[in-house]
C-alpha cells in the first residue's frame, strides 16, 4: 500500500489477551488518511477486538496504537471523542428510545462544547439525507435504515475525521444496504474522512474499502486489494475459503 498520505490509523504488533487466551496476536497494519480499510473474518476470528482496542473500549491490549494522529494508551486523549466516531451494527440498540433524534444529535455537542447547534443539526440531517421533520421523531417511528442514518449523522455531528464501522448494515435489509453503503462512501468523499470498517460480509467490505485484511483465530492472515479479492486471487486458505461462502462478492 504504497502512499504520499499520512497514516490516519497504525496498528502495530497488536496483541489482546484475555485470561489464557489470545484473542488478536500480532496484528499490524496501517490506513492512510481519506481511506477506507476493511477487517473481515467469521465470528470470533478477532476482528471486532480490533476495533474494540482502538476505539477506546477495551484496555487489555499490548503493541501500538495510533489513530487521527493520537497515540493510543491505556486512556484516551481529551480530543478523541471530536476526531474519532464509532457507528454500530444496531441502529435501534445505539439510540436510547425515549430521545427524539433532536436529543441524540445535541448532546455530543453539548458535551463537547460545540456551538451552533440548530445549524449543525439541521446540516447534518441533509448530509445524510434524512427529512427535516425526522427531527423530532422518536426511534420507533423510523425505520431501520432511517435509524442507521440518525446513527451515522451522530457520529459525524462533531466533525470527525476517522470513522469506526462496526457491521453497520448487516442488521439492514439487502436493499438498505446498499443505501447505507453508498451513503457512507459519499460521506468519506465529501468529509475527507477515514474508515476502518469491521464485517463478516466480504461484499459489504468489498463495496467500501480498497484494502481488506482477513482475520483468522486471532491473525491477521492477509492483506489483499478488493480487486484482487473480487477475481479471486488469495493466497491463504481462509480467505479463500471466506470467498466461497459469499456468493454476493462475484
Amino acid at each position: 500500500m504504497s502512499h504520499t498520505r499520512r497514516d490516519m490509523i497504525i496498528v502495530d504488533d497488536l496483541r489482546v489477551r484475555f485470561g489464557s487466551h489470545d484473542a488478536v496476536r500480532g496484528v499490524s497494519f496501517r490506513v492512510p488518511e481519506g481511506s477506507s480499510f476493511g477487517i473481515v473474518g467469521e465470528s470470533g476470528s478477532g476482528k471486532s477486538t480490533v476495533m474494540r482496542a482502538l476505539a477506546g473500549l477495551n484496555d487489555l491490549w499490548d503493541g501500538y496504537l495510533e489513530i487521527a494522529g493520537m497515540p493510543l494508551g491505556r486512556g484516551k486523549p481529551p480530543d478523541f471523542f471530536r476526531r474519532v466516531q464509532m457507528v454500530f451494527q444496531d441502529p435501534y440498540g445505539s439510540l436510547h428510545p425515549r430521545q427524539t433524534v433532536d436529543r441524540a444529535l445535541s448532546e455530543p455537542l453539548l458535551v463537547q462544547g460545540i456551538g451552533d447547534i440548530d445549524r449543525r443539526i439541521r446540516q447534518v440531517l441533509a448530509d445524510v439525507a434524512l427529512p427535516a421533520a425526522a427531527r423530532f421523531r422518536y426511534p420507533h417511528q423510523l425505520s431501520g435504515g432511517q435509524r442507521q442514518r440518525v446513527a451515522i449523522a451522530r457520529a459525524l455531528i462533531s466533525e470527525p475525521s476517522v470513522l469506526l464501522l462496526d457491521e453497520p448494515t448487516s442488521a439492514l435489509d439487502v436493499s438498505v444496504q446498499a443505501e447505507i453503503l453508498n451513503l457512507l462512501a459519499d460521506l468519506r468523499e465529501e468529509r475527507k474522512l477515514t474508515y476502518l470498517m469491521v464485517s463478516h460480509n466480504l461484499a459489504v467490505v468489498a463495496h467500501l474499502c480498497p484494502w481488506v485484511g482477513v482475520m483468522s483465530n486471532g491473525e491477521m492472515v492477509e492483506i489483499l486489494s478488493a480487486e484482487d479479492l473480487r477475481a479471486g486471487r488469495t493466497r491463504n486458505p481462509q480467505t479463500t475459503r471466506l470467498r466461497e461462502l459469499s456468493a454476493e462478492l462475484g
